[in-house]
């Protein structure tokens, strides 16, 4: 597990800067925080049998929280080797297990069971532990390379339990699954797997075995795009392919753009990886695909046409004065709203006006800058202002960079960002800052030379029922599928009721509307499996039947006077 880079994950960097005071705190914010399943499992065999054990998952990244009580008169203090190893040694006893190298052995165990099943996800370990480790300052560099956190010294564990969020309807639910599925281990020594997840199955049957599994499962391995508010093909897979997949024109002219690779080092032994979004050929046809946003396509055009106005200008009054135009600018509004989406057309857009040499999208979060050591924050500010030269430089939930600690790192992100904008040399770059439109504003309004820097403010309202229903109406044609028309009644009602229960925080919108889409795919591949129409126009047709329910997160009532 020594060789495994981490991805830009939220879910890791939060679990990894936790201090001991304020990992319990954090477990119990997981149990609402709806972008991750998490489980509690009463001992995991073969190695933490009778420990309390919380696991945390997303597309990315698996978490294992280890909770390690003692009886009083059995609390030991004792003292890690140099390297995890099975044995540890006790003042005045029998050497004994090393707790921290079960740990380790779980992760392992884990990482192997997600690569049978080709999940490419990394695993970080958390031990909560009430023993004393003498020498844990010296062994904080060897666990740090396994992947594994230690807090020990803690009392009464055993009286303390987290909540989680069980919720099957998440992504993290299945690669959890995979994680604590001891069925699969009898697979292991057949497949020959190797821990690192670059490991293929050989066997036609276990795949074949596995492959029924997923059918037959309600949800898809493929992960959701998060940000997605057009009804046309940006789709979750096109936005992977553009980082990945050879262009498909050569008379394309963003084929000849340059795009960096998304990597960046915080430290020499850290590495973190950053989304890079290619620039479209057609940024205007795919405005104009997008559901509602009026208000936002007209800004938009305002902005372009300024910036082709002021190129004109200059190219046909050479040193004349130009308008002043800034193009950094604060997405406001929440999860599924069309964020990532529109910020792609904006930088393609920009190139076409000419106020962008390159017009890509580099995708950063907290997570990208926070490190572990004195000095990260400034490299990895560097290294992605860097990599977003000539296009955008969009960062989601920015508002985390706001932390009410003065000596929160987020604060130093900001200040070295303004410093960065301030410098002249730095035009051939655009600063998106994402987030929830009330957060954002706390944020801009305690930051004054923050908030005159960014004056293009775009608004992304949630999406109402019809065009929810118009979203879903250009996912499905994209694939060629086609409702019955019961299953349409079936499918408007469900998204209907979803829509008048739903929590305005926590609600989904198209990424709602993608997710169930997903899950009513699976359960049309399933029934066709099993059926196996003979009319091959039916494998194209949704049925009632496969439209699924789901369990919407409800807005929690306050407790209060």
């Amino acid at each position: 597990m020594c060789g495994i880079m981490f991805k830009t994950n939220r879910l890791i960097n939060d679990f990894r800067n936790q201090k001991k005071y304020s990992i319990w705190k954090h477990m119990e914010a997981m149990a609402v925080n709806y972008a991750v399943y998490s489980v509690h499992k009463m001992g995991v065999e073969p190695y933490l049998t009778g420990k309390d054990v919380y696991v945390y998952g997303n597309e990315e990244n698996l978490v294992v929280v280890c909770v390690d009580c003692y009886q009083k008169k059995d609390k030991p203090t004792y003292e890690e080797g140099e390297s995890i190893e099975p044995l540890v040694m006790l003042h005045g006893q029998e050497p004994q297990e090393s707790v921290v190298w079960k740990l380790k052995e779980t992760m392992r165990l884990m990482q192997r069971r997600l690569s049978l099943c080709r999940f490419d996800l990394n695993v970080y370990g958390i031990l909560l532990t009430e023993a004393r480790i003498t020498n844990a300052d010296d062994l904080e560099d060897m666990w740090k390379a396994n992947h594994i956190k230690v807090f020990e010294g803690f009392k009464d564990l055993r009286h303390r339990r987290a909540s989680v969020n069980a919720d099957e309807g998440l992504r993290g639910h299945i690669y959890c699954r995979a994680a604590l599925d001891s069925g699969l281990d009898g697979e292991l020594d057949a497949a020959n797997v190797p821990a690192e997840p670059q490991s293929t199955l050989d066997d036609e049957d276990d795949f074949d075995r596995l492959l029924q599994e997923f059918i037959d499962g309600p949800f898809k391995m493929e992960p959701v795009e998060e940000d997605d508010r057009t009804d046309g093909g940006d789709d979750a897979d096109d936005e992977d392919a553009d980082e990945e997949e050879a262009p498909a024109a050569d008379d394309d002219p963003v084929n000849d753009v340059q795009i960096p690779d998304g990597e960046i080092e915080q430290n020499q032994t850290l590495s973190v990886k950053v989304k890079i979004l290619r620039p479209l050929a057609q940024p205007r046809e795919e405005l104009d695909k997008l559901v509602g946003c009026d208000d936002i396509k007209r800004r938009m055009d305002e902005l372009v046409a300024l910036t082709s106005y002021n190129k004109l200008m200059q190219e046909q009054f050479p040193g004349s004065k130009q308008h002043e135009v800034s193009l950094h600018s604060v997405f406001l509004g929440r999860p599924g709203t069309g964020k990532t989406t529109v910020c792609k057309i904006f930088g393609s857009l920009l190139r076409q006006a000419g106020a962008l040499s390159k017009g890509h999208v580099v995708v950063c979060d907290r997570g990208t800058f926070i490190g572990t050591l004195w000095g990260d924050e400034e490299r990895a500010v560097r290294q992605v202002v860097e990599k977003a030269q000539g296009g955008v430089l969009m960062i989601d939930e920015a508002y985390l960079l706001n932390g009410k600690n003065e000596n929160d790192p987020g604060r130093m992100v900001v200040q070295l960002l303004m410093n960065i904008l301030a410098d002249e040399s730095q035009r051939d770059i655009a600063v998106v800052l994402c987030g929830y439109k009330d957060q954002m504003q706390k944020m801009l309004q305690c930051n004054p030379g923050l908030e005159s820097r960014f004056p293009n403010r775009f608004e992304f309202q949630d999406f109402s029922v019809d065009e929810l229903l118009d979203i879903t109406r250009c996912r499905v044609q994209d694939y060629e599928y086609q409702f019955t028309q019961e299953a349409w009644e079936k499918y408007r009602h469900m998204l209907s009721q979803a829509y008048q229960v739903r929590d305005p925080q926590t609600w989904g919108n198209a990424r709602f509307v993608a997710n169930q889409l997903e899950r009513i795919y699976i359960q049309h591949a399933a029934r066709c499996v099993r059926l196996q129409p003979v009319d091959k126009l039916s494998l194209r047709q949704i049925t009632a039947e496969d439209i699924v329910p789901i369990e919407v997160p409800r807005q929690r009532p306050r407790m209060g006077f």
